[in-house]
């Protein structure tokens, strides 16, 4: 058994692969054996966590998730007993309504027989109080809300704050998508925003994508994982990879003395729409995106903003940050930087962007788009066909939407996106041959041809204006390096997303001022703090 740290990057199974995993162990092992791992994992780790625990509520369903759950509380009952003294554990054990135990799957009919030749204790509901719960109602075959007396004793343990442990997976947290299964209940809606205490949940077999993306992260919290003693076999296929790295994923090395400013590739950033255009001024997303591509090491970093025609005096430096170069866009659009430099294009772009995409799209061979770029191409069919077609010139394109703007390049909206997020992020990829970096709690980083990536770093304190376009400049940054392959590439943008939620998860542990409180994290200060990538 191992906590899942992020330090390396960790496989992750779909349900149906779990389940022929399952299979094909249960097939060369005595009956129950599985089981009987499950359940003693749980225990232990129950243990580890609530050591001096008075009273251990296990709660559960009628499946072989329950009988995980009755096999980790006889484990606890027996110990208890040995001991001569601990835990009261209380079990309430829902076996269908009306009862029927001859429902049970034969594990899970074992599990209770176990449980009660133990005399183990079965309440009706809920004690008043407990120091841990074990939550063993529903597994990965959930496929909708629970209802009635499990609807309530899931309430209960979404509410508790004690500390609860989750067996396999959070109940009724789909295992693949990371979305409630069904009409989520009022308290699965309102889970991450209502104080709990701690969370975690003991994967068994196989580590599941939905833990680590959309409602997943705050249902799980903190994961854990027993493989139950059993090896992938070779046609179990990968579903994702959770993203891992030491520290915050910058290179660890050093680059070489001799390099000078085009070892690391220049940066051109497009956007930032002045308020003379149509009364909506957005020149600070182009800042914040060319001041993180700065910090991430680019060697030069220029900046076209889209000035009103009219504009006489426009921005011409940065007085954060002066070494950014600004030019004006249409000589800038015209120049060989276009076609040498990774270009970031959407920041603050607001309506003045879709002029200038033609161009971008056609001529910048290493490109980031972003925002208002996005919204762009969703709406006319001539970009979209002009970015499908730079796959096949083989140029390397990035495209970084939240949901909403996902839910446009697709046709379709922001609940079926959210419905499935490693499915849209798959879509949008191989639809337009781009690295897609679909944002979000459990950001999805997919490619065409390749097993997507999940990032397990980032946090709310990330949900401020700007952050996003401090994304998308790191990210343009990753492209501006010199000679790197395709798959070093899409490695460099794997970690620029992996150090944009580090920085976020190490917030008050990062250089807050001797004596101080750490300052509120902005886009401003985030790109300060941005590290680079290196040039190796």
């Amino acid at each position: 058994m191992r906590r899942i740290d992020h330090t390396q990057p960790q496989a992750l199974y779909s349900v149906e692969t779990t389940r022929r995993m399952d299979r094909a162990a249960a097939s060369t092992l005595p009956p129950h054996t599985l089981m009987a791992r499950a359940g003693l994992a749980v225990a232990r780790l129950a243990q580890a966590l609530q050591p001096h625990a008075r009273r251990i509520w296990v709660a559960c369903g009628p499946g072989n998730n329950g009988g995980d759950g009755l096999i980790a509380a006889t484990n606890l009952h027996l110990w208890t007993q040995a001991n001569g003294g601990g835990a009261e554990v209380c079990v309430t054990h829902f076996l269908g309504d009306p009862v029927d135990e001859s429902r049970l799957p034969a594990d899970a009919r074992n599990a209770l027989n176990q449980a009660r030749a133990a005399g183990l204790r079965f309440c009706a509901n809920p004690p008043e109080s407990w120091n841990l719960a074990i939550d063993a109602l529903l597994g990965i075959g959930a496929t909708r809300a629970p209802q009635g007396t499990m609807a309530q004793w899931m309430e209960r343990l979404l509410a508790s704050a004690a500390p609860v442990l989750c067996v396999d997976v959070p109940s009724g947290l789909n295992a693949d998508t990371g979305q409630w299964a069904g009409t989520p209940t009022p308290a699965q809606q309102t889970h991450s925003t209502v104080p709990h205490g701690p969370r975690h949940t003991l994967t068994l077999l196989s580590v599941k994508p939905g833990l680590f993306t959309a409602q997943g992260r705050d249902a799980a919290g903190t994961v854990w994982f027993d493989d139950l003693g059993v090896e992938p076999g070779p046609d179990a296929s990968v579903t994702a990879w959770l993203s891992g790295h030491s520290g915050c994923g910058i290179a660890a090395s050093q680059p070489p003395h001799a390099s000078h400013k085009g070892s690391f590739g220049d940066v051109l950033i497009l956007g930032g729409q002045d308020m003379a255009v149509d009364g909506a001024g957005m020149t600070g997303a182009a800042l914040l995106a060319a001041r993180s591509a700065l910090h991430a090491g680019a060697g030069r970093v220029f900046v076209g903003l889209l000035e009103a025609a009219s504009t006489a005096n426009g921005i011409r430096w940065d007085p954060v940050c002066p070494e950014l170069m600004f030019r004006q866009i249409d000589p800038l659009l015209e120049s060989n930087l276009l076609k040498t430099a990774g270009v970031v294009c959407g920041c603050g772009g607001g309506s003045s962007v879709a002029r200038v995409l033609p161009r971008v799209l056609s001529r910048a061979p290493s490109l980031v788009l972003d925002a208002d770029a996005l919204n762009a191409v969703a709406a006319d069919s001539a970009l979209q066909t002009l970015l499908r077609q730079r796959s096949a010139r083989g140029w390397f394109t990035v495209i970084t939407p939240h949901p909403l703007e996902a839910a446009r390049l697709l046709g379709s909206d922001t609940a079926a996106v959210m419905a499935d997020r490693l499915q849209a992020a798959r879509t949008l990829s191989e639809r337009f041959g781009v690295v897609c970096v679909l944002k979000g709690s459990g950001t999805v980083i997919a490619a065409p041809g390749q097993t997507p990536r999940i990032n397990p770093t980032g946090n709310a304190a990330l949900a401020t204006a700007g952050t996003g376009d401090v994304l998308a400049g790191m990210i343009g940054c990753a492209l501006a390096l010199p000679g790197r392959t395709v798959d070093r590439r899409l490695d460099l943008v794997a970690r620029s997303v992996f150090q944009h939620g580090w920085l976020a998860d190490h917030w008050a542990m990062e250089e807050a001022p001797p004596g101080n409180p750490a300052e509120t994290l902005s886009a401003s200060r985030l790109a300060a703090r941005v590290r680079p990538m290196g040039g190796v």
